[in-house]
């Protein structure tokens, strides 16, 4: 899956986590008040089962969810890491 396929799907997760809202692919979502505790696992939630990658305990620094763009890496560098194993 390209970059963008993987930002797009993160992007839909958060429309429909918040309709009416929208998200640039590098707005801050903790400053934007989109960020709690909830939605945290609700996004681990989703990043293990839509791109079938594990989110491990080293993998949950907040510089990896603070924007679409930094969780997009991280799929990537996951993906990356279970497509070598």
């Amino acid at each position: 899956m390209t970059s963008d396929g993987i930002r797009a799907r993160i992007r839909t997760f958060f429309s429909e986590a918040f309709p009416g809202r929208s998200l640039t692919d590098d707005d801050n979502i903790f400053s934007l008040g989109f960020g709690n505790s909830l939605l945290a696992m609700q996004l681990v939630e989703f990043i293990e089962s839509e791109f079938a990658i594990p989110v491990d305990n080293e993998d949950l620094d907040i510089d990896n969810f603070r924007t679409i763009t930094a969780i997009g890496m991280l799929v990537e560098r996951k993906t990356a890491a279970v497509t070598a194993a």
